[in-house]
Parts: structure tokens; C-alpha cells; sequence
């Protein structure tokens, strides 16, 4: 829920492409090769100099990241785990303000 917290302070905030990488500890080409793979948001058709990214993304950006770092995912796999990870927390809020426990 922090990380939650964190996105929704910097979703304001457009980080660039050098901004992003420096803050998730990657490469400016492991950024490109993401957002060319569909699990970060960018703008394929853009130069990546233009691209602008969120809190929201930069979050996203880190799961990733550290999936594949522990676990030896490839991009995909880790997109879509964090894609489930990310549901399952909209999830377990509907829930609670539901009145629902989450357990």
C-alpha cells in the first residue's frame, strides 16, 4: 500500500527517460527494450528523448526490474505479474470498502 501512496505523490511528476533508469538502477536501452515490449508505458512511435513517465510508471518500472532480478523472469512475464499484483490490490480496496476483510 506505501508504493501505492508513492505513485499517487509523484503521478504529477514526468520523469524522463534518464530520470526513470537512474531511479530504478537499469539502463536507458533496458527502459527502451520494455517499453518496446509493452510492459512500460511509453511511446513506441516517439523518439525516447520525448518519452515521459509517472510516478505511477516509475513504481511499475521497479517491480519489474526486481522480478527479473530475482527471479529470472523475462519482461513479459514479469509485466504480467506485476499486471496481477496490481489487481489483486484494486481488488482487496473494493473489499475493504466493501466492509469485506481481505484475508
Amino acid at each position: 500500500m506505501a508504493q501505492a501512496h508513492i505513485a499517487f505523490l509523484l503521478d504529477d511528476a514526468q520523469l524522463t527517460l534518464d530520470e526513470i533508469a537512474v531511479s530504478c538502477t537499469v539502463s536507458r536501452d533496458w527502459i527502451i527494450e520494455h517499453v518496446a515490449a509493452g510492459v512500460l508505458f511509453g511511446e513506441p512511435g516517439s523518439a525516447p528523448e520525448r518519452w515521459t513517465f509517472s510516478g505511477s510508471d516509475l513504481l511499475r518500472a521497479r517491480r519489474i526490474s526486481k522480478l527479473e532480478r530475482d527471479f529470472d523472469a523475462n519482461p513479459e512475464l514479469a509485466g504480467l505479474v506485476v499486471d496481477l499484483l496490481d489487481e489483486i490490490e484494486r481488488m482487496r480496496i473494493r473489499l475493504r470498502r466493501s466492509g469485506l476483510p481481505t484475508d
